[in-house]
């Protein structure tokens, strides 16, 4: 049996202020560390800067890691995120295609100042950039954050409510990476792709068979089933959905804040006894 196979608490997807986490890798790993987690990775958006400091930060602390990244993928008409589990941050394909795919938010950024200036909500821009940790990654979450800190908005389910989903004024579309480049990037550096969160993407039916059929083809082998976003009825639709593609299954908070997580590091309910865990895939990728 893999060594990590039998675990009950892996967390195999947060964020630092490498993206849009409020807390340095060396923070991520120490409160991973502190509630328990037996097995982590840091999986930032389209960025892999983060990896060496919070792989040396686990070996100083006794805690398994593995390498990961969270790649923002353009599908059906929604942005989809497919997390990477176990790569080789330096591969070349794989940091070229995070550059690529990060490329365009400045732009992105501007016209969503805009968009918010033009509703009576001026210097969007030069706030979000205060709370913004890696420049090229200015994101959606950085404008949230701006929109409380001013009052506008009492917390950040409501700015995006009001201000920041598709229709509504601050809402600016990005045309993300493909996602067979994404699973193919992340196979070709050793790693396991798996399918983020999936009962946040508001698909039908129909058009989430064809995610999963399509990830699928194009080579992945997971999806997170326990999650921070997934009430239990969701973590088992996504259960048996495991089953029917066949997929391992992840499980990871998502965790991003002490202050904005709906779920802290390491206290996910544990995989269904019946799935077979990603990790059991990823022996030889631990560090």
């Amino acid at each position: 049996m893999p060594r990590f196979h039998v675990l009950s608490n892996a967390d195999l997807h947060c964020h630092s202020t490498v993206s849009d986490g409020t807390l340095a890798p060396e923070a991520v790993a120490a409160r991973a560390a502190a509630q328990g987690v037996e097995l982590w990775a840091l999986t930032d958006h389209d960025e892999v800067s983060g990896i060496a400091r919070a792989r040396a930060a686990a070996q100083a602390l006794g805690m398994p890691f593995l390498a990961g990244v969270e790649i923002s993928v353009s599908f059906a008409g929604q942005v989809v995120h497919i997390v990477g589990l176990g790569v080789d941050e330096t591969d070349a394909q794989l940091v070229e295609g995070l550059r690529a795919t990060r490329g365009g938010r400045e732009q992105r950024a501007r016209e969503m100042a805009a968009g918010l200036a033009a509703v009576g909500i001026p210097g969007a821009y030069e706030g979000a950039l205060k709370h913004v940790g890696n420049p090229d990654l200015i994101s959606r979450t950085h404008f949230a954050r701006f929109l409380v800190e001013s009052g506008v908005c009492n917390d950040i389910p409501e700015v995006f409510r009001r201000f920041l989903k598709e229709g509504k004024p601050g809402y600016v579309e990005h045309r993300w990476a493909a996602l067979g480049d994404a699973v193919r990037w992340i196979r070709e550096a050793g790693g396991v792709a798996v399918i983020a969160h999936p009962a946040r993407y508001a698909f039908s039916p129909t058009a989430e068979f064809a995610l999963f059929s399509e990830f699928k083809t194009h080579g992945g082998q997971g999806v997170e089933v326990v999650t921070g976003s997934h009430s239990d009825a969701e973590a088992a639709r996504y259960a048996e959905m495991a089953l029917e593609f066949e997929l391992l299954a992840s499980r990871g908070s998502d965790f991003h804040s002490p202050a904005e997580s709906r779920t802290e590091l390491g206290s996910l309910p544990p995989l269904p006894a019946k799935l077979e865990p990603v990790w059991a895939l990823l022996d030889a990728r631990v560090s």
